[in-house]
């Protein structure tokens, strides 16, 4: 995992934004799991997991929802430093991704399937312990072309199980 195509697209003199270490080691009970509302070009959150020292990310136009009759766009954007979960702040217009990023749950996950395996077959199953948000969940990739945009985009969708409300965001 790497963090080139992070740092490529973000200018650090004039993004509050964290460059990221080489390593960082977790000094948690878990792998960290955070959600970003984010207000840039258009308003979205960004759902991240930690995996092999870096945030495995998407971005989620509408957000999550808790209903599992509800399935998300979640589309794969580049790999971003474990130090980001914990950023919040404004980043400047004109800048990737410019407008503000506010903090809307944290926590961590944990794999219910080998999360490597699951990322390359495109079903990942795993249970968030969040404030907001708890229980079973699933990414999976949508079927494409064969084209790398059609790779990209995945649903996020909640399992049914006690955290599970229909109807419900």
């Amino acid at each position: 995992m790497t963090l080139t195509t992070y740092r490529r697209k973000r200018d650090f003199k004039e993004t509050p934004e964290p460059k990221g270490k080489a390593k960082t080691k977790a000094s948690r009970k878990g792998p960290l799991y955070v959600i970003q509302k984010h207000a840039a070009s258009r308003l979205h959150y960004d759902f991240r997991l930690e995996l092999d020292g870096v945030l495995k990310s998407w971005a989620v136009p509408k957000g999550p929802s808790l209903d599992p009759g509800e399935k998300r766009l979640a589309v794969e954007v580049e790999d971003h430093p474990l130090e980001y979960g914990s950023f919040e702040g404004t980043i400047p217009k004109g800048q990737y991704g410019g407008g503000s990023v506010l903090l809307w749950d944290r926590g961590t996950w944990t794999p219910l399937v080998d999360p490597h395996e699951g990322l390359r077959r495109g079903k990942l199953e795993f249970e968030l312990h969040g404030k907001k948000l708890s229980g079973n969940w699933a990414l999976i990739r949508m079927g494409g072309r064969g084209d790398e945009k059609g790779k990209k985009n995945w649903l996020l969708i909640k399992e049914r199980d006690p955290g599970a409300k229909k109807g419900r965001r």
